[in-house]
């Protein structure tokens, strides 16, 4: 089952769709659920009818629209609480590397996470407004699942069986901001501005057997200003999204729509490229004893990111987005 949110002038949440797995048509689906965390708070009593009127949808039953992923919002505009692993252990090791970091202890057994702002979330399609340029704007190719209700203590056997939907996601990150605010040890803030989603949330089954033990495993495609930057698989994640879950949940519960995301894709050969300017560069400083020469984003570039099946076709509606300064 494929999920929107159409863009809406009278509910911030937007207004929920099902949209035909083609990514041609949608449909409304007010009668059933208004938004889509009006339906995951209810998803036991709604994901029966959901799922009905999807398959209704693509065999060509019901009265439906041209699906625009440029009208949507994220599939969440705003949800109770956004945490991001980083569960590319390759990803940590280059940073380790690149910048003479100590070693973090317990980080193959142990998930790193932070809590961030799940408040103000934007489309896929939409600017990314900051500030300046020189606070060293970057992009984040990532996936995240969304969860019914967790309760406290659940295990990762029993957090699989919690995930509902998936999303792709762009973690805009504040690299020059982002140093001072790890160093006080209470975690990102000015560093980690309003994150980008793309159009569509979608059940595990629509991955076939690209859900793999709670991992996504498919490329990552990540365009920079149309050139190519980097195409890493999803299989490699160290902790899988179980796994994540499970983590976050040992000394709390999770509210239904909770958002638990991967981290930057990242993986051991540098052949596939990258999905965030930081580990490119960090590539460079270890190749050339400490300077790396590509630089942030600027104002009017443009970020794009893909995850495809077989096919060719886009899974999630992708996104594309221009980096433009906030008035």
């Amino acid at each position: 089952m494929k999920l929107a949110s159409l863009k809406s002038n009278s509910c911030r949440d937007g207004r929920l769709i099902v949209v035909s797995r083609d990514l041609q048509r949608a449909v409304f689906a007010d009668g059933i659920a208004s938004t889509l965390l009006d339906a995951m708070e209810r998803w036991q009593q709604v994901h029966s009818e959901l799922n009905a009127l999807y398959l209704a949808l693509n065999q060509g039953d019901v009265e439906s629209f041209a699906f625009d992923p440029r009208a949507c919002t994220a599939p969440l505009p705003r949800t109770y609480q956004w945490l991001d692993g980083s569960a590319f252990l390759s990803h940590s090791a280059l940073m380790q590397t690149a910048f003479n970091l100590p070693a973090i202890e317990g980080i193959e057994q142990i998930p790193l996470m932070y809590q961030g702002a799940g408040d103000d979330f934007i489309g896929g399609y939409d600017p990314i407004p900051l500030p300046s340029e020189q606070h060293g704007i970057d992009f984040e190719g990532e996936v995240a699942v969304m969860v019914d209700h967790v309760p406290m203590g659940c295990s990762a056997e029993q957090a699989l069986s919690r995930i509902r939907l998936i999303v792709q996601l762009n973690d805009v990150s504040l690299r020059a901001l982002a140093p001072r605010e790890m160093k006080t040890g209470f975690g990102f803030l000015q560093a980690k501005p309003s994150t980008s989603f793309a159009p569509l949330a979608i059940t595990p089954d629509e991955l076939g057997e690209h859900w793999q033990q709670g991992r996504v495993a498919l490329p990552l495609h990540v365009s920079w200003n149309n050139e190519w930057f980097g195409n890493p698989h999803g299989a490699a994640m160290h902790f899988g999204f179980h796994q994540l879950i499970a983590h976050a949940a040992l000394t709390r519960s999770l509210s239904a729509g909770t958002l638990v995301g991967s981290g930057t894709f990242s993986n051991p050969d540098r052949r596939v490229g990258s999905a965030c300017i930081s580990e490119r560069r960090a590539i460079e400083m270890i190749a050339s004893g400490g300077q790396p020469s590509t630089p942030f984003m600027a104002f009017g570039d443009r970020i794009q990111m893909d995850i495809r099946d077989e096919n060719g076709l886009s899974l999630f509606g992708g996104i594309d987005q221009e980096v433009v300064r906030a008035c």
